[in-house]
């Protein structure tokens, strides 16, 4: 970068006519000007500019590098240009990674009201349920749920998660409601693969269930048709069954013990310096769409209250 600060400062002393006047207008001395055009006539090889005491010309040589430089710097000056414009303004491509049944409820229904203000972007919307690779991937951010460990990346916290032992009434009609986790270990636990054990926080600090049960799957979503169906108790995201225990279709269980409130849902994204102007605006417009209390946990409060104080 050296040697384009050195054509710069080239450049400057040509259309200013002197080494002081390109000083004064760059904020150097003229003995710093003239150390520059030493060293850049020194990296080339050859006279630019005859100097006397009252004035500069350009040699042959100079005038036709300085003819090309000129070229160069306008280049680089436009290209600058294009990309400070592009991080001020959201143009171009989001491409963000979600989690499957997280993106299809809580990102997918609310993309229409986001292009709508914002144009002139296209969304490249990647659902699945593995931690993708950011950078390798090509992604802008990404939508991650989970207790978030030391990272090169940077987080930023959208929404609390809340995750409580549920299951249908007919099972606990057919089957009872545990009180206690001895009572629980007997009872039909259903989860997928990737969160076998549960990890639950209780009266008595931390404790692991390990579910037991005639299902196994690796889908969250078959889990959460069969706790609703009446198959047994799962541990489930009120983000993913809300409107079931708003609507008494799903009971919570137990509501003493939840899952670790130090899950939550982030936003993953590479770098917070130079953050892109379409990237801002997405986290943004998810963090004020779910935050501070999610709409999906609009009153989960009573739904706890009244699992405490059953009749």
């Amino acid at each position: 970068m050296s040697d384009f600060t050195d054509m710069e400062i080239f450049a400057r002393v040509v259309s200013a006519g002197s080494m002081s006047a390109a000083g004064r207008e760059m904020g150097l001395s003229p003995a710093v000007i003239s150390k520059r055009i030493r060293r850049l006539e020194t990296r080339l090889g050859t006279r630019l500019l005859q100097r006397t005491t009252r004035q500069l010309a350009l040699t042959e040589a100079g005038q036709g590098f300085y003819e090309r430089v000129v070229v160069i710097l306008a280049a680089i000056e436009e290209a600058e240009e294009f990309v400070t414009q592009r991080s001020r303004t959201t143009h171009g491509t989001l491409k963000i990674a979600a989690p499957t049944s997280f993106g299809r409820l809580h990102v997918a229904p609310h993309l229409g009201r986001f292009i709508e203000t914002h144009g002139n972007l296209q969304i490249n919307l990647v659902l699945s349920d593995e931690f993708v690779d950011v950078v390798a991937e090509g992604f802008d951010l990404a939508i991650r749920i989970a207790a978030l460990t030391d990272s090169s990346l940077v987080a930023k916290r959208l929404a609390p998660i809340n995750r409580v032992l549920c299951a249908a009434p007919s099972y606990l009609n057919h089957h009872g409601t545990p009180t206690s986790l001895d009572a629980l270990r007997r009872h039909v636990c259903l989860a997928a693969a990737p969160q076998i054990p549960w990890s639950l926080e209780g009266p008595e600090g931390t404790v692991t269930i390990r579910p037991q049960g005639p299902l196994a799957t690796n889908s969250n979503e078959v889990v959460r048709e069969a706790v609703i169906a009446g198959l047994g108790i799962a541990l489930r995201s009120t983000w993913d069954v809300g409107p079931e225990l708003a609507a008494g279709k799903l009971k919570v269980v137990m509501p003493a013990y939840r899952a670790s409130e130090r899950v939550a849902v982030h936003a993953i994204y590479p770098t917070r310096s130079f953050l892109p102007a379409k990237v801002r605006v997405f986290i943004d417009f998810l963090a004020s769409l779910y935050a501070p209390v999610p709409y999906w946990d609009a009153g989960l409060e009573t739904v706890l209250a009244a699992a405490g104080n059953p009749e």
